[in-house]
């Protein structure tokens, strides 16, 4: 059985110092970072082709963690790059299709995922209504998880470490994380 890696595919305007994706890309062994080369003025087709990239030069399978527009970029992929996903949590999803700068990503696909996938969304995101997050989810074909009072699911909400977070992406993992491997290092 082949480990898959888990890449990190972090949303607009990055995840900063502290934020539960940045602790997990540093901790989980083997864990890769998605890079784009403009985090504040997103264009689709850049942000798609350097997930794709990241996702084909992996040489086994890949288990997705996205957060915001990450999510949105993920939905985007092209069948020949989602081909080589095993799973993906997608953690409170962005709405481009009401925030100017990421309008590049409209409209939002609506079509199965070919993998499974785990949404999480918060009942209280001042960036996507928990509604239009159980769209997605039923659109994908996802499992929907909802979080209450839980805001954007990020630093400011007061999501470090986040263990839920930590649990799902277990879940789509074939083989149980080593124990404490997301704690082993030094904040």
């Amino acid at each position: 059985m082949s480990i898959p890696t888990v890449i990190i595919v972090p949303g607009w305007r990055n995840s900063g110092p502290g934020h539960w994706q940045t602790l997990w890309a540093e901790r989980l062994p083997g864990a890769v970072r998605v890079e784009q080369d403009d985090w504040l003025w997103p264009k689709r087709p850049a942000w798609v082709q350097r997930l794709g990239d990241t996702v084909q030069a992996q040489p086994g399978p890949v288990v997705l963690v996205a957060h915001s527009l990450g999510c949105i970029t993920t939905a985007h992929l092209p069948d020949e790059v989602a081909s080589r996903v095993q799973g993906a949590l997608l953690v409170a999803p962005a709405d481009p299709e009401r925030r100017g700068v990421l309008a590049d990503f409209a409209p939002v696909p609506y079509q199965r995922l070919p993998y499974r996938s785990v949404l999480v969304a918060s009942d209280n995101d001042p960036f996507c209504p928990v509604r239009l997050a159980g769209a997605y989810a039923r659109a994908w074909g996802s499992e929907f998880v909802r979080v209450p009072r839980a805001g954007h699911i990020n630093v400011e909400s007061g999501h470090g470490e986040w263990p839920l977070g930590l649990a799902l992406l277990q879940s789509l993992l074939p083989l149980p994380l080593t124990p404490g491997a997301l704690y082993s290092q030094a904040a």
